[in-house]
């Protein structure tokens, strides 16, 4: 839809006075005060005074030029609008923090209450803590509403600027780009509201009583094994996902005894391989049997001294192992020799022993480990080649790993090499001219990658067939997240930053234009009490001008939508209840999407020629019912042009726990030229057997066709010509089956081992060899008939064929006992 109408479709109503007046934008852009520009075909050669006035009555009707009164006016405009939007965004956030503040206390004392009372004093009521959960959920819809706000309008800004510089070519980008850097209302992410508004819910919701153990991100993890599944998230649905969240599962912060920091979130990690063959990188795509991942890894800036080396090592499901993560932790002074070979893995952890704050057997462990990785890199060579960094909000109960969600956002990867003589890293293991500050913009665009998407992973341990709780289902279901399994930081920094090495490509490389966003499916998200006081209602006053601009299709579906952001969603038609209300699709759209950056296209020719006028205007206006006649047309001709149908499969167990109902839309993908793209294929040891016993029932078969062409060439009494040639033929059918059987398990067995996407069936072979087969044995029954006699005396009769069919190939005489007569 276009972004007018989902900016309207979209209104908070506490918000509705403070959002960007578009249209009003929109219509200071058409209202240029300037003299009609002269074109070349509306000027005679002589000047502009021997022009006709029938030229002259044209000019006055064409666009009129665009002058600095104008701009001046717009900037005027776009600035206070600005002003607006950030005044609303400061104040809005200066009273959400004072909200928490208020309800950090209240939680505090209620707990203490709960927690630290006598014998004889009584608790907190249940009354209260449900009150609590109320204001803080209210405090959460809040958050939301404001985190929507700030996304569209900042969405707002932008499209009216593009509009802006594409119709009057003042270009005001480089100069809106400064002014937004000083009111940078766009600049919040919510994650210390997020952290502490986690804190209170999980101390609520446990009523004082909340999951203790370790909650350090980084710090007491060895050896672990998770199934992962991974997501990408919009930016637009960021916020409401950690918001989303937070109610089933606290933050796991960094360190628990000082305040949130952004630095506390920064993850960076060095990958490492060999430039030349790239095997790590190859290993992990095609996911063989063994594939290791090598990376240094440290959390926080870059003053933190703790680096972890960790390896990854993937194991097929079939060999019965599961696919391990397996570091141990160094100081980075150490670093640069260990991975020369400087510095013994026994060496490294001496310290440790003599310490003895670890046991000898996890001691031994890291010892082996280390000396595991040490000799890979030795041996083959590998470098740093990509970093990534990104800011991770990691949620899981404390010491329970069964559910554990991390969502890292702000994803860059950085070149570390130095393969094109530039000196990044040096003999450095890591380069020093960045560090967490996101995001690099010192460096050249050829060595940094900023991923557009946000990756949510789902890491669960439940035991087998165990099914994950139903909010994670439906989580994984929402419109809030695209399913990309087998993502991989590492792969894709890699693919990207090497265009010129790397020509296997991962499956989703080209998915990277297509927009993630989609409709809402189901009511899931955040809730807002029904007595909230705040209200948030897309709804205007009945003498608003705008609501006839509204069409019935956005108000019919309002009334219904799940957007999963209150239980006010249906406020338009059922009455005045407060809510957020971002309705559904309009059944006339294929997307429930604001428009892209080309989508207005149309609609400015349009405009434009209507203000020519003239022959300009009918052409135009054509053109555009020509095309969309044309688009129709073709619609239909595709439905009802013959041609193979597609069967319906039911949907697979995995598929309905991914996806549920909703539907799944597959797309064709092109590699670009000169690369080819990696889809990941997974094969069983199983697969093998069965191209083997596929082998193995062809040579059977070959050895029935051969028997057949010995026995009709040997057992019979007088052989003749024709017996001879129907043998040959038998012959030629086993010898060629033997040579197709053998051509086509070499093939297939190819295919399996280098996890080749080829056709596994054979409908033409086995169809062909039948076919043959019936001919031969066919054509020696008539052949055969043919040359006996098969009837005595004058008549025909079928008996003769019958006792002719009956005696032994190749002989003269009916067999013994069986007579015409009979």
């Amino acid at each position: 839809m276009k972004f007018g109408q989902q900016l309207r479709s979209s209104i908070i109503r506490e918000y509705q006075w403070y959002y960007i007046d578009y249209d009003g934008l929109k219509a200071e852009l058409k209202n240029a005060s300037g003299a009609p520009a002269d074109t070349p075909e509306n000027v005679d050669e002589a000047g502009p005074s021997t022009t006709s006035p029938a030229k002259k009555n044209g000019r006055a009707q064409r666009k009129k030029r665009w002058t600095e009164e104008d701009e001046q006016a717009f900037i005027a405009k776009l600035y206070a609008e600005l002003e607006k939007v950030y005044t609303k965004t400061k104040v809005k956030q200066s009273e959400i923090q004072r909200r928490i503040a208020v309800s950090e206390r209240e939680v505090r004392e209620v707990v203490s209450r709960a927690t630290e009372r006598g014998l004889n004093e009584q608790g907190p009521s249940e009354e209260e803590f449900i009150l609590l959960e109320e204001d803080l959920s209210d405090i959460i819809a809040d958050v939301h509403d404001l985190a929507k706000y700030v996304q569209i309008n900042y969405t707002g800004f932008y499209k009216i600027i593009k509009k802006h510089d594409k119709l009057t070519s003042w270009y005001l980008r480089p100069a809106f780009d400064a002014a937004l850097k000083k009111k940078p209302f766009y600049n919040e992410d919510f994650d210390a509201e997020v952290v502490k508004l986690s804190n209170m819910y999980n101390n609520v919701r446990t009523r004082g009583n909340p999951v203790k153990g370790d909650s350090a991100a980084g710090g007491s993890q060895g050896s672990f094994v998770r199934q992962t599944t991974k997501y990408w998230v919009h930016p637009d649905n960021v916020t409401e996902l950690k918001l989303i969240i937070l109610k089933h599962l606290p933050v796991l912060v960094f360190n628990a005894s000082k305040e949130f920091e952004i630095a506390d979130s920064a993850i960076t990690s060095i990958y490492y391989d060999n430039p030349d063959r790239w095997d790590l990188y190859e290993g992990r795509l095609k996911k063989t049997e063994g594939a290791e991942a090598i990376r240094l890894r440290w959390y926080g800036g870059m003053q933190n001294d703790t680096i972890f080396v960790e390896r990854k090592t993937h194991r097929e499901d079939w060999t019965g192992e599961k696919s391990v993560k397996a570091r141990f932790s160094m100081k980075e002074k150490n670093v640069n020799a260990y991975m020369r070979g400087d510095l013994l893995p026994t060496a490294l952890f001496e310290k440790a022993r003599k310490d003895g704050k670890k046991s000898e057997k996890a001691i031994a462990e890291d010892e082996s480990l280390a000396r595991e990785v040490q000799y890979s890199v030795l041996k083959n060579g590998y470098r740093p080649v990509c970093r990534s960094f990104y800011n991770r909000t990691a949620f899981q109960l404390p010491a329970d790993a069964r559910v554990r969600i991390s969502l890292d956002t702000e994803l860059t990867m950085v070149r570390e090499d130095n393969l094109d003589g530039t000196r990044r890293s040096g003999d450095n293991w890591r380069r020093m001219d960045i560090g967490i500050d996101w995001p690099f913009s010192q460096l050249p665009p050829s060595d940094v990658l900023r991923f557009p998407y946000a990756v949510l992973e789902v890491k669960l341990q439940t035991q087998h067939g165990q099914e994950p709780p139903e909010w994670v289902r439906q989580l994984i279901s929402s419109h809030l997240v695209e399913a990309v399994p087998k993502f991989s930081k590492f792969i894709h920094g890699t693919a990207s930053l090497f265009p010129n090495r790397i020509n296997l490509l991962p499956y989703w490389m080209p998915q990277m234009d297509v927009d993630i966003r989609k409709p809402v499916t189901h009511n899931f998200g955040i809730q807002r009490p029904d007595n909230s006081p705040s209200g948030t209602t897309s709804d205007y006053d009945e003498d608003d001008s705008d609501v006839e601009d509204i069409p019935e299709s956005t108000t019919e579906n309002t009334s219904n939508g799940h957007n999963g952001l209150s239980s006010g969603a249906r406020s338009v038609i059922l009455g005045d209840v407060e809510g957020q209300t971002t309705s559904d699709p309009v059944p006339s759209a294929d997307y429930p999407l604001y428009d892209s950056d080309d989508e207005s296209d149309e609609e400015d020719r349009i405009e434009e020629a209507r203000r020519i006028g003239g022959w300009t205007y009918i052409s135009t206006i054509t053109h555009s019912y020509a095309n969309r006649a044309g688009r129709r047309a073709l619609q239909v001709l595709k439905a009802i042009a013959p041609r193979p149908r597609s069967t319906t499969v039911p949907r697979s167990n995995r598929n309905q726990m991914f996806f549920g109902n909703q539907e799944i839309q597959n797309k064709k993908f092109k590699a670009p030229k000169g690369k080819k793209i990696y889809v990941p294929v997974r094969v069983e040891p199983k697969v093998y057997f069965a191209a083997e016993r596929t082998f193995l029932g062809w040579l059977e078969f070959s050895i029935y066709v051969g028997a057949i062409a010995a026995t009709l060439l040997n057992f019979g009494e007088k052989p003749t010509r024709l017996a001879f040639m129907a043998a040959g033929v038998f012959t030629l059918l086993a010898v060629l089956a033997l040579c197709y059987s053998v051509g086509i398990y070499l093939y297939r067995s190819k295919g399996i081992r280098e996890r080749k996407v080829i056709k596994y069936y054979d409908k033409i072979g086995p169809t062909v060899l039948c076919g043959a087969l019936f001919v031969g044995v066919a054509l020696n029954f008539a052949f055969e008939g043919k040359d006996r006699s098969l009837c005595y005396g004058s008549g025909h009769h079928v008996l003769g064929v019958v006792a002719s069919a009956v005696r032994y190939p190749g002989a003269r005489q009916p067999v013994p006992g069986i007579s015409l007569a009979d």
